[in-house]
């Protein structure tokens, strides 16, 4: 019963503390707006291109995890690592942070891969990608620096407005968002601890790890690096053009509201629920977008980027069943 219990608690935390948070975001807001721009008001041209980057984004990154697992003597079938991409994606929404685990299980069961050293690889890939986003942060703050000193100031988050945030209901979302994050490191570390006591995981990890140093094609690694983060960033962008109140915004306001919304999506809630949405929501606004359709913007492009992670998972998971079925 306790075992259940502690399954049952990871996958209702996230899902209670994105509920939370988009309660607060939401809770005075006019739904019949959003329906009405859903039916109306949307280009779904500019949607379907946005989406097309999304589709990318996972291809690219099922292409590159490939080319990190050759080092260590393993040779999936490139369909079967976009596949496990589109799976574990799927699988955050369930319990965020598994999708890491699960793809590595995919290959596991389907092309004989270990599971320690693609675990490895995967660890490796997560490195490259905190350090890109990193210096992506970093030259954006550079640009757009008043803009993010803005953003601290109206949420309550310099340190002279103390006081006014300990008053805000942001304090609330932010500190339960903290808690939701501390709660997913916890399990982290529990699952970490059970890989250490599985005799030779963690030298199998450490190789995955290292197995960047032997990749053979550093420039085209690279180059699928770039490609990922620029797919993301498309996705997200050019959903402003979909919708007549948000079309004006400026690539670097993209940018800016792309970097809120990547660091808003470690909160450990069903991509990024909630948490994204204060974000992004907060930061169109100071770029001068009404309230209310700043909200729309965020209700509707999540709900659809989501809806697209559910398809491509249930692609995935349908494609390697049948694919591996017949072989």
């Amino acid at each position: 019963m306790n075992k259940l219990l502690k399954k049952t608690l990871k996958i209702l935390l996230p899902v209670a503390l994105g509920g939370f948070i988009l309660y607060w975001v939401y809770r005075d807001f006019d739904f019949t707006r959003a329906k009405e721009v859903l039916l109306h008001g949307t280009n779904w041209g500019w949607m379907l291109l946005s989406l097309f980057f999304g589709v990318m984004s996972h291809v690219f990154r099922g292409w590159r995890w490939k080319q990190t697992l050759a080092p260590l003597g393993a040779y999936p079938k490139t369909n079967d690592c976009v596949d496990a991409i589109f799976v574990s994606y799927a699988a955050n929404l369930i319990l965020p942070r598994v999708g890491e685990v699960s793809r590595c299980g995919v290959l596991a069961k389907y092309d004989d891969v270990s599971f320690a050293k693609s675990l490895g690889t995967v660890v490796t890939e997560r490195l490259i990608d905190t350090l890109t986003i990193l210096l992506i942060t970093g030259v954006t703050f550079l640009m757009q620096m008043p803009v993010f000193l803005r953003f601290f100031e109206e949420t309550g988050t310099k340190i002279p407005s103390l006081m006014h945030l300990v008053t805000s209901p942001w304090f609330y979302v932010a500190l339960f968002s903290v808690i939701g994050v501390l709660v997913l490191l916890y399990f982290l570390l529990r699952m970490l601890s059970f890989f250490e006591k599985v005799k030779g995981v963690v030298l199998n990890v450490w190789e995955g790890v290292m197995s960047l140093k032997s990749v053979k094609n550093i420039p085209l690694f690279v180059l699928y690096t770039l490609l990922i983060w620029g797919c993301y960033f498309y996705h997200f962008y050019i959903t402003f053009y979909c919708f007549s109140f948000t079309a004006h915004l400026s690539f670097l306001a993209g940018l800016v509201m792309f970097v809120g919304g990547t660091f808003a999506v470690i909160v450990p809630t069903p991509n990024g629920a909630g948490s994204w949405h204060f974000a992004v929501i907060t930061m169109m606004m100071l770029y001068g977008v009404d309230a209310t359709d700043a909200g729309v913007f965020a209700l509707i492009v999540h709900g659809i980027q989501t809806l697209l992670v559910i398809l491509l998972g249930v692609y995935g998971w349908m494609h390697l069943s049948l694919v591996n079925r017949l072989k």
